[in-house]
């Protein structure tokens, strides 16, 4: 069967998203972006390495919205970065204007599709996309946890100099500052890693898996990460498009879970081909408990304060 994938979002994580989502065989791609030639020329390029990388899955460019049509997946990979100095309030405001008229052309169009929120303030535009689509909860979801938890991993297996594939994680709540890392449900080949680093490296570790974006952002100058955002997104798309129910913390409309209630915030779910198949309350202690529930008003106050007609 045919699948398809849209991209929203030309830039260096919409370009590695569809270029990954291709190589993987996962789906057709279509990348869109306002700037007329730019997701043309980029889908171009990466057409013509098929012969090379050996896959056969199409991907073209367009600046019509509309050419999500049909689509299963829709990815979000549109909007600005958080310049210095700027609160997350002002970067909602200036992305949620974009997500809410893509997502509005989106719901005419796909609205049997699923979408993949990547554009920040994470949470904030998920919740913004749901509100706007009227997709069920299950359809709308947001891509950070998967990337923070990938982060963090690295940090412990370099911490540790073992590989990354022996340390298990989760990061749950908002993708930013708030993030809570569950130290709880942390190991290193099944061995608890509080048993394994001390309380003040795990804290530093913690800190910096907290700003790992930024760290990024600095060494750059210019841009920000697009490699492991791109490839936390495409995991998501993988395990939707092959129903592996594989369970990633990603951002998800809680009902009570966990005391929260009417938000989007980091949850491990399970991923199927009907979206978010279950969300699971994990037993916390009291002190990530309370980290996820702060995260989650952080959340819940900047999208009262997002003023968008």
């Amino acid at each position: 069967m045919k699948r398809k994938v849209s991209v929203i979002g030309a830039g260096f994580v919409g370009t590695m998203t569809a270029q990954k989502i291709v190589e993987k065989n996962l789906a057709d791609v279509t990348l869109l972006d306002i700037v007329e030639g730019l997701p043309q020329g980029k889908a171009l390029d990466i057409m013509q390495s098929a012969p090379v990388e050996g896959f056969d899955r199409q991907i073209t460019g367009s600046n019509d919205f509309a050419e999500t049509e049909h689509s299963d997946i829709v990815v979000f990979t549109a909007g600005f970065p958080r310049a210095p100095g700027m609160s997350r309030e002002e970067l909602a405001l200036k992305n949620g204007g974009i997500v809410k008229s893509v997502v509005e052309t989106v719901a005419r169009h796909a609205p049997a599709c699923i979408i993949i929120m990547v554009t920040n303030p994470l949470d904030v535009m998920t919740h913004l996309a749901w509100k706007t689509s009227g997709f069920p909860a299950e359809k709308v979801m947001g891509m950070g946890g998967i990337l923070d938890s990938a982060r963090y991993r690295a940090f412990l297996a370099e911490e540790l100099n073992v590989s990354a594939g022996n340390i298990e994680t989760m990061v749950l709540g908002s993708h930013g500052d708030t993030m809570v890392p569950v130290d709880t449900h942390t190991t290193a080949g099944g061995i608890p890693v509080s048993r394994l680093i001390g309380r003040d490296r795990l804290d530093a570790i913690i800190e910096r898996t907290k700003n790992g974006g930024a760290e990024i952002v600095n060494l750059l100058k210019s841009g920000s990460a697009w490699h492991a955002p791109s490839s936390s997104a495409v995991a998501m798309v993988e395990a939707i498009l092959g129903d592996s129910k594989r369970i990633f913390p990603v951002s998800a409309y809680l009902t009570g879970q966990y005391g929260i209630e009417d938000m989007h915030i980091g949850v491990p779910v399970k991923l199927g081909a009907s979206g978010i198949e279950e969300i699971y309350e994990i037993t916390l202690s009291n002190k990530e408990l309370e980290g996820l529930k702060q995260s989650a008003g952080a959340v819940s106050k900047t999208f009262e304060g997002l003023k968008i007609s």
